[in-house]
């Protein structure tokens, strides 16, 4: 048996490697060409430490200089010192480069293009290697722009099916994937994709989560769910999905689905348009109820424009409520093509 293990290095880059049973993380990474941080290789100095994000382990024998038990309760590890139990997550206090690892590329094509509103594009793409694509649900990945020499950041909307994975693209007028999208695009289109890369992914729910998504920052929590939806969670998660104008809504009745399949989830939409006819009117912040933050025991995760999360940040000081985790992305709208 073996168990996958995600390297999360501080610079967001991601690196998958399978360590065998009984085997110490610390050699399957050098077996598999990832040179974490290392020296003395028996519990004694500490330089392997890292943290266990995920996933269950057994540790060998280490000193209180290499490491304390209270970081050990904490979740830190001795890499030279782990076995992995389970499938895990670390994040390695170090820069991928330093590692020696290299975000990996991927040649891929267009498979399908989704005019889903005026304002929002879908897109999949199937990849030439079906099984060569792993990461964490909620990063994102560079995806080439056919016909150029330039990339565009995009979260995966959706995990890997039959290799085949989807995004969520705004669609700014002049914009030069959007450009690509709307007008020149075709299934079959060769396209690169690199990654996997992020700090921004789903943890092993312990406690209640609440999801907040700012128009096309809905991506990464659509492959969140589908990954909620085959897990046994019973931990409540709650979303709120805001937008600007009525027509930029998009994917809910993916959302109604997941409200039928998996148990505690819930959702509401907020129209920031104060034109609209939505019943929910206004931002995020406006119609976040005390009961989502279940006084300060939650996981929050926000993906939207830098704004947004300021907004959220700020009514979160407000109210006084400081949540158990706070993990968030920001994004900005790409340049024009030019």
């Amino acid at each position: 048996m073996t168990h996958r293990i995600a390297f999360n290095f501080e610079d967001g880059v991601t690196r998958f490697i399978q360590a065998r049973a009984g085997e110490l993380v610390a050699d399957a990474a050098y077996r598999e060409g990832v040179n974490i941080p290392m020296d003395c290789r028996d519990g004694a100095c500490g330089t392997c430490k890292c943290r266990c994000e995920q996933g269950d382990y057994t540790l060998g024998s280490y000193i209180d200089d290499a490491m304390t038990e209270e970081e050990a309760a904490g979740g830190f590890v001795l890499t030279c010192q782990m076995k992995a139990q389970s499938d895990c997550v670390i994040s390695i206090p170090a820069s991928s480069a330093s590692c020696k690892v290299k975000p990996s590329a991927m040649a891929g094509a267009i498979a399908e293009v989704r005019k889903l509103s005026p304002t929002t594009i879908g897109f999949s793409v199937r990849l030439a290697d079906a099984g060569g694509l792993s990461f964490l649900p909620g990063q994102y990945v560079n995806v080439s722009v056919p016909g150029t020499t330039q990339t565009r950041s995009y979260s995966f909307s959706s995990m890997p099916k039959d290799g085949t994975v989807e995004f969520l693209v705004r669609n700014i007028p002049g914009g030069l994937m959007s450009s690509y999208l709307a007008d020149r695009a075709a299934p079959g289109d060769a396209l690169t994709i690199t990654g996997p890369v992020g700090s921004f992914y789903l943890r092993e729910l312990k406690r209640p989560a609440l999801f907040l998504a700012g128009g096309t920052g809905l991506a990464p929590f659509l492959a969140m769910l589908e990954v909620l939806e085959k897990s046994a969670s019973s931990q409540p998660v709650h979303m709120i999905y805001g937008v600007t104008n009525d027509h930029d809504l998009v994917d809910v009745d993916r959302l109604h689905a997941f409200a039928k399949t998996i148990p505690g989830f819930t959702f509401t939409t907020v129209v920031a348009d104060p034109a609209s006819s939505h019943e929910r009117r206004g931002y995020v912040t406006h119609h976040l109820p005390e009961s989502a933050l279940h006084g300060g025991d939650v996981d929050v995760y926000l993906c939207g424009p830098p704004p947004m999360v300021d907004a959220v940040r700020a009514h979160l000081a407000e109210k006084g409520v400081k949540p158990a985790s706070f993990h968030f992305e920001k994004f900005s709208p790409s340049e024009i093509a030019k």
